[in-house]
């Protein structure tokens, strides 16, 4: 299994750009984002297959993973790195059965009480949120707040990712409370200069 040897997770999310998803996100691996997330939830099979394939070739050219949103046929048909589960998903007991040892599975978890089940269920890494208040994680409740990182940290033994609202001007506070690193939406596929932002999320996570 590969290793978890990245600290920004970038998820992909068409809705926040204004060109085609895969540019957008070769502009984030240029720069030299570690681990992308298809993570499109309105398309059909056919077209998360699609993307996917090409995401592939891309996360290759740039020696990036590839984590599918959800869909462990998927992720195991484009031969990504790993697949993202969430509540709604396969169990990760049942992904472990299907893909053995060949997928990397992380899973999302909003409090300390998830975070400890994941870990026991066999989760290789997981997502923690909303750390601080996001459009795209309004669905799972207020801030947990950074303090909740810490309490995590003290009881998992696989990396923790910090999620919801994660900017420049924050991140320090995130890595002090013991985040092994962070997954970003908005913060990177918002800007402008999607490069750019990129770079500056990862001298700070540096």
């Amino acid at each position: 299994m590969a290793a978890i040897d990245f600290k920004l997770y970038l998820i992909s999310d068409r809705s926040l750009v204004n060109k085609p998803c895969c540019d957008v996100l070769e502009a984030a691996l240029m720069a030299g984002a570690g681990a992308v997330q298809l993570r499109e939830k309105d398309l059909n099979i056919k077209e998360i297959m699609v993307l996917a394939e090409k995401l592939r070739e891309l996360t290759k050219t740039y020696k990036a993973k590839l984590f599918i949103n959800d869909r462990v046929d998927v992720a195991l048909a484009v031969e990504a790195d790993g697949v993202h589960l969430t509540h709604n998903s396969i169990p990760v007991a049942a992904a472990r059965k299907i893909a053995g040892d060949r997928l990397i599975i992380a899973q999302s978890t909003h409090s300390l009480e998830e975070a400890i089940l994941a870990q026991s269920k066999g989760a290789d890494f997981i997502t923690l949120g909303p750390i601080y208040e996001t459009k795209s994680k309004l669905q799972f409740g207020p801030p947990i707040a950074v303090q909740t990182i810490t309490k995590v940290k003290k009881k998992l033994k696989i990396p923790v990712f910090a999620i919801g609202g994660i900017k420049s001007d924050n991140l320090t506070e995130v890595l002090e409370a013991g985040a092994d690193g962070i997954a970003v939406i908005s913060g990177i596929l918002s800007s402008n200069d999607v490069f750019g932002e990129t770079k500056k999320y990862l001298e700070l996570l540096k």
